[in-house]
């Protein structure tokens, strides 16, 4: 018996469709953000990254829920999702008010780091479109029903947008549910985003009402403590050295919590400096634990990105009918992808991911 009941592909528009804000992310390439003339343009967004990843990589039909405001830059960031192949049918466009005062686009500013200075990212995101979603904007019944979608992704940078995000989450997921589509959502905790608006206490309310509709919850270590408040024994503030017998024992707590959850699964991270990681993943399902191939000493290019990778290589996977210890070896194997190219998604191919999910390098012989 299947861990998962997909609906068939011939009862629905879209294989993916996600729900999350998506910004103009301007990286300053080599040079710092505080000194820089220059910054190249990427569009991205935690949980639009992961439908992004499905197209490009996977070839799956993907589509996206977002708001956008309709002026110039609005339009910069519908052309770059128009490069990504997602459809945009279901984004709400909201007018512009001159000067940004009620709506805007949010920007999000990386930094890379490299050897012992770390990465520095600053949003700008406040009063962002997408962050004034509320209940009752999109029709969900026409999305899930008679369009039809097989898996809807979403997450907890939404849910931290704003005071009305969590309960157009809790209108998406409840749909979805209704209509058989599986539901995954990423905890991507940011503190940034809880800290004016109750911190942490206020991360687990939210995330723990939303928590009993998701079919496949992930989230790394911190997330699981901060936004469910789950604590991994043994691990420190800094969580730079995972245990993960310890971390196992969390998820089991977790699914006897909330046994809703058919598949948990995370990255596992080890930052020996800014450019090295080591880099692996474990996925939990059916009562069962199956780790992914480890890559110690991976070199780290760009660190965006790389867990909404690891997700949409993760549900490509499963929505193929692969083993779960399949599928957590083809995310781990595109998140590893990701974070040595730029960019808030990776632009590997199938051949390469599944050139490395076999031992190979990235290159792939033409």
């Amino acid at each position: 018996m299947a861990i998962i009941d997909l609906r068939q592909k011939s009862q629905c528009k879209y294989d993916i469709l996600s729900l999350g804000e998506i910004m103009i992310r301007l990286d300053p390439g080599e040079e710092r953000i505080h000194t820089t003339r220059h910054f190249r343009v990427w569009e991205g967004g935690g949980e639009y990254n992961v439908a992004r990843g499905l197209k490009r990589c996977f070839g799956q039909r993907a589509a996206v829920v977002t708001a956008l405001v309709d002026n110039p830059v609005g339009r910069l960031l519908e052309d770059l999702i128009y490069q990504g192949g997602v459809s945009m049918e279901y984004v709400k466009w909201v007018p512009y008010d001159g000067i940004g005062r009620k709506v805007r686009i949010g920007l999000n500013f990386t930094e890379r780091g490299y050897g012992v200075r770390a990465a520095v990212g600053c949003s700008d995101r406040a009063n962002s479109a997408a962050s004034q979603l509320k209940k009752g904007d999109i029709d969900w019944d026409k999305i899930f029903g008679t369009d039809g979608v097989r898996w809807f992704h979403t997450g907890g940078i939404f849910a931290g947008l704003s005071k009305t995000t969590p309960d157009v989450i809790i209108e998406a997921v409840t749909a979805a549910k209704k209509h058989g589509t599986i539901v995954s959502y990423d905890l991507n905790f940011r503190n940034s985003l809880w800290k004016d608006i109750g911190g942490r206490e206020k991360a687990m309310e939210v995330n723990r009402a939303i928590a009993p509709y998701v079919d496949v919850m992930l989230g790394n270590e911190e997330d699981f403590t901060a936004a469910l408040g789950f604590e991994v024994k043994g691990t420190g503030e800094s969580f730079s050295k995972l245990d993960p017998t310890n971390f196992k024992k969390m998820i089991e707590q977790v699914t006897k919590e909330f046994p809703n959850f058919k598949i948990v699964a995370t990255t596992l991270r080890n930052a020996k400096t800014a450019s090295v990681n080591d880099w692996g993943a474990v996925i939990y399902a059916g009562g069962e634990f199956h780790d992914a191939a480890l890559r110690p000493d991976l070199e780290i290019y760009d660190r965006v990105g790389g867990g909404d990778s690891f997700a949409s290589g993760l549900i490509y996977a499963l929505m193929e009918g692969k083993s779960v210890a399949e599928a957590v070896n083809y995310g781990a194997a595109h998140g590893a992808l990701a974070m040595t190219t730029p960019g808030d998604t990776t632009t590997a191919s199938l051949r390469e991911v599944e050139k490395v999910i076999g031992g190979g390098g990235a290159r792939v012989d033409r």
